[in-house]
């Protein structure tokens, strides 16, 4: 039995001591390293203080800013520690009703803009935390942001241009807006 566990437990030490000490020292070293914003958080301050994180979506819920896509996290929307989705498929009658609800919000706060609703402002992400929007549906709500903000269309437009990223490499993913960044950006320009 001696035999056995000794180097049973030689060998459970220098495991863990590898994949929980080394690895994990070598991958964030070279995270540092190679990514050292994103290693950080990719963390958005102004004035020396944090106001978010590039990869994490916020809660905004007032009309002079852009809202970003639902969350599905509990118990509060935006929660980074209860990151997942709703796990409704699209014959769920209660993701009908959500999308439903959805839309009729978008629609009493913007009762004059009668264009499709896109799709990413009534439906969730898979993390619940997703901080982009598509440049659709930041156009969608353009208008509305222009008037609360008493601000001509155009300029909130160029502002969403300029803030629109492009697909990774020119053609991995789709276009998108970071609604923290363009909210930041809409907020320092008055």
């Amino acid at each position: 039995m001696k035999t056995i566990l000794r180097p049973a437990l030689v060998l459970f030490v220098l495991l863990s001591a590898l994949t929980g000490l080394v690895y994990p020292l070598i991958v964030t070293g070279a995270a540092k390293a190679v990514f050292p914003e994103q290693a950080a958080g990719s963390l958005i301050t102004r004035d020396g203080k944090v106001v978010g994180s590039r990869l994490i979506g916020q809660n905004f819920s007032d009309p002079k800013h852009f809202w970003g896509r639902p969350s599905a996290t509990a118990p509060m929307a935006y929660n980074a520690a209860a990151s997942g989705g709703s796990n409704q498929g699209p014959l769920n009658p209660a993701l009908v009703d959500a999308v439903k609800g959805r839309v009729e919000a978008l629609r009493a706060a913007d009762p004059g803009n009668t264009a499709p609703v896109p799709v990413d402002l009534v439906t969730t992400s898979a993390s619940g935390l997703d901080p982009d929007i598509s440049p659709a549906a930041a156009n969608y709500q353009a208008a509305r942001v222009a008037r609360v903000r008493g601000v001509p269309v155009d300029q909130v437009q160029a502002l969403i241009a300029r803030h629109t990223e492009a697909p990774f490499g020119g053609f991995l993913g789709e276009p998108r807006v970071n609604v923290l960044a363009l909210n930041l950006a809409l907020d320092a320009m008055q």
